[in-house]
């Protein structure tokens, strides 16, 4: 019996090892199937055992993914996986907490919820897929469609100006902002290891393709024709470099991003802008490249990659500390005591019937 224990002890596990046998509802095509097969494929690699693992949802068809994890998870509130992960990671630390999410569960209902998870600073992993159209409810403009989308609730186009969510994250002081492609399955294996690797609240945007309602939103990173002309891949301590022949280069002028020619003559890789993760006044500049039209000849590439994390406090560790000095202090709590107050009314007696 001991020998069998320790065989199961020892014994490595697998992507399988994290599958269940839930028949998989998306639509064939969908980009969730890419996302979901590089987060099982990444869960070994992680060493936490699946009884430690927790994947929380909202309501969406990325909501569905706690059934296809072969770990304990919940598919809960519209826009409100933010906080019931919050409450689990306040009263469970230990434990590893995902929370599945999309553009319209939570930047739209639940928009509140996510900015102030970023700011408390939970150690929990946020997976944003991010396809630009709601694809549950079939086919409306979401909070990160394009101005102009046209759609079953915008038939002439969307007159919405569409939420920049890594802009967003880095206003609501996120520790941690990454973006990632469905169809570039290593470069979004690497981004989920570092995410977990985190000591905080990981955002990882994830452009995922709705075959059915969005169709081709991303064609411009994935298109292997030009996606190499319009996509920037971040590397720690390294140039930014892109462009099909690895010609082209950002500088900084000021606090304006321009692109330039590695073949002009002029321009060699130490003039070029070296990313650091650490600087968040790069890392303003970096996210703002989503604002630029892609496939435009003068637009900047849009990039992918960890754009900027530090190192803060975590929200649960603090809590911990706090709850014990209470009751070094005070001694043990008396839930009575704190239920009923110290602000009650009683009626005064006036001798009066």
């Amino acid at each position: 019996m001991l020998e069998v224990l320790e065989e199961k002890k020892q014994k490595k596990s697998t992507a399988k090892d994290f599958a269940t046998d839930q028949d998989i509802r998306w639509c064939p095509g969908c980009g969730d199937y890419s996302i979901l097969k590089q987060v099982q494929s990444v869960m070994p690699e992680l060493g936490i055992p699946k009884e430690d693992i927790v994947f929380v949802s909202g309501i969406g068809c990325s909501s569905r993914f706690p059934y296809y994890m072969n770990t304990y998870g919940m598919h809960s509130i519209h826009g409100r996986a933010t906080a019931i992960a919050s409450g689990l990671k306040a009263s469970r630390p230990e434990l590893s907490v995902w929370i599945i999410t999309g553009d319209g569960d939570s930047l739209a209902i639940g928009g509140n919820h996510f900015i102030h998870l970023l700011r408390r600073n939970f150690d929990v992993n946020i997976l944003l897929f991010n396809n630009q159209i709601y694809g549950l409810t079939k086919g409306q403009y979401s909070p990160t469609s394009e101005v102009g989308k046209k759609t079953k609730s915008t038939p002439v186009g969307s007159l919405d100006h569409p939420f920049n969510p890594l802009a967003l994250s880095l206003g609501a002081d996120s520790t941690f902002i990454a973006r990632a492609l469905d169809r570039e399955p290593k470069h979004l294996k690497e981004i989920l290891l570092r995410a977990e690797r985190h000591k905080g609240t990981s955002l990882v945007e994830i452009y995922q393709n709705c075959n059915i309602f969005n169709d081709g939103a991303f064609n411009s990173f994935t298109d292997k024709t030009n996606k190499k002309e319009n996509s920037l891949y971040l590397e720690q301590g390294k140039p930014l470099i892109f462009g099909a022949d690895q010609d082209k280069g950002i500088v900084l002028d000021g606090f304006q991003a321009k692109i330039v020619s590695l073949n002009d003559g002029h321009t060699s890789l130490d003039d070029l802008w070296i990313h650091d993760e650490k600087d968040r006044n790069k890392a303003n500049i970096l996210v703002r490249f989503f604002d630029d039209n892609a496939g435009d000849a003068n637009a900047l590439p849009r990039p992918f990659g960890v754009f900027y994390q530090e190192d803060r406090s975590v929200y649960e560790d603090g809590l911990k500390e706090q709850l014990k000095q209470e009751v070094e202090l005070k001694g043990a709590p008396d839930l009575n005591k704190l239920l009923g107050g110290g602000n009650t009314w009683k009626k005064k007696n006036t001798g009066k019937s």
